[in-house]
């Protein structure tokens, strides 16, 4: 084991908990992304619209 002091001990778990929550945070995201279909005239086709809402 290695020879820590407590301000050591209390960075290290610190650094091993940041490691396992900062991914999951980043890659989810706070809100749901909402698909919608509207007409676009200028394309004069469907077009998928897909934005994120709170």
């Amino acid at each position: 084991m290695a020879n820590l002091t407590r301000r050591g001990f209390i960075a290290a778990t610190a650094a091993a908990g940041a490691m396992r929550v900062v991914p999951g945070v980043l890659t989810k995201p706070q809100g749901r992304y909402v698909l919608k279909l509207v007409y676009d005239k200028s394309l004069g086709m469907m077009r998928a619209v897909e934005r994120l809402v709170p």
